[in-house]
């Protein structure tokens, strides 16, 4: 039982017996003195750069090659193939700096500037080169997707450097970003949503919220999702709606029920039983009810043209003597005195 246990290392340890690790506690980083030795193989690696980026990388490389002198990297710039290539040599003393010396090519030939592309190096610093070209296949909506992530006068580029303590560049097909491990994580996550066409701003609100939540002690052991949004998507699809919708019926194994014959219907209406002679008598007595029926629709609907219409209103005999009867004298005998006065101007005049 004792081999077992060792062999699955299954070993029965008390949590308080774990020593908890300090906040700001970082792991120190190899020297020199600790690997006096050096490496025994030979590892290198090789990126390609574009033809604009030959003259800046053609300025800095004196300032690339000490840099990577100093853990003992060999630094190589190819114009005529345009690659760049870095490799390890007997004294190299930090195994992992190598991997450091290739992202640190790869942010240069992305057109990462020197000054940033060298934090690459550091210990709690990584690189990351998210291809957006592939999650959006039109082209017009690829740039509009790709100009959200910048923002107006790349203020939203700028919130998302802030907030996850990245160095974020968008150029061409990918976005580089430069960070802590965490930072990445996040900045990776707002660039995916943006080209599948969610807002940035709804990640950038999220990740206020937790930088604040973050500064709460009481709040470290639990859930944040109360705090946190919870955007609904409105993305209503442009699809012509049909005038008449199906609805699909619930699916069962079984068939559906055989509809009753003629037969069944008499059975049941105790007609089939009835002698032919009675059954022709009932048939002619139904027949004649219809057409009873039909002939008083039809009498109705010609006796609707021999009714008179109500009247509802007086009639016109009764209006005339109303307005007779309210004639005003005065107003008669003015237009009688001013017809007057016309005439004789008309007399006078000739």
């Amino acid at each position: 039982m004792e081999r077992q246990e060792k062999k699955w290392g299954k070993k029965n340890v008390d949590n308080d017996s774990l020593l908890e690790v300090p906040k700001g506690w970082k792991e120190p980083g190899i020297t020199k003195e600790e690997n006096k030795h050096g490496m025994l193989a030979e590892s290198s690696f090789a990126t390609l750069f574009p033809k604009y980026r030959e003259k800046y990388l053609r300025e800095c490389w004196p300032l690339v090659k000490k840099t990577l002198a100093d853990y003992e990297i060999k630094a190589e710039l190819d114009v005529v193939e345009g690659s760049m290539s870095v490799s390890t040599t007997r004294k190299t003393w930090d195994p992992y700096s190598i991997v450091n010396a290739r992202d640190l090519i790869k942010l240069l030939a992305r057109s990462v500037p020197y000054e940033q592309a060298i934090r690459i190096l550091e210990n709690d610093i990584a690189c990351d080169i998210i291809k957006i070209a592939s999650l959006c296949r039109n082209k017009e909506r690829f740039v509009k997707r790709r100009q959200r992530v910048i923002g107006p006068n790349g203020s939203t580029l700028k919130a998302i450097e802030l907030l996850t303590e990245c160095y974020v560049l968008v150029q061409g097909n990918t976005v580089s970003a430069l960070g802590p491990h965490k930072g990445l994580r996040d900045v990776r996550k707002i660039i995916e949503d943006t080209m599948k066409n969610i807002h940035p701003i709804y990640n950038i609100k999220t990740l206020m919220i937790r930088k604040e939540l973050a500064k709460d002690p009481q709040l470290q052991n639990e859930s944040w999702d109360r705090f946190l949004p919870k955007f609904k998507s409105k993305n209503i699809s442009k699809r012509k709606q049909p005038m008449k919708k199906r609805i699909k019926k619930i699916y069962t194994p079984f068939p559906p029920p055989q509809p009753e014959s003629k037969v069944d219907k008499e059975l049941a209406s105790g007609e089939y039983f009835l002698k032919p002679s009675t059954k022709k008598a009932r048939r002619q007595a139904e027949k004649k009810e219809k057409q009873k029926e039909a002939v008083e629709k039809k009498q109705d609907k010609r006796a609707q043209a021999f009714v008179p219409p109500q009247e509802t209103g007086e009639s016109a005999a009764k209006k005339l003597k109303k307005s007779d009867d309210t004639v005003n004298v005065e107003e008669l005998k003015k237009k009688i005195k001013k017809a007057q006065k016309k005439k004789i101007g008309q007399t006078s005049g000739s």
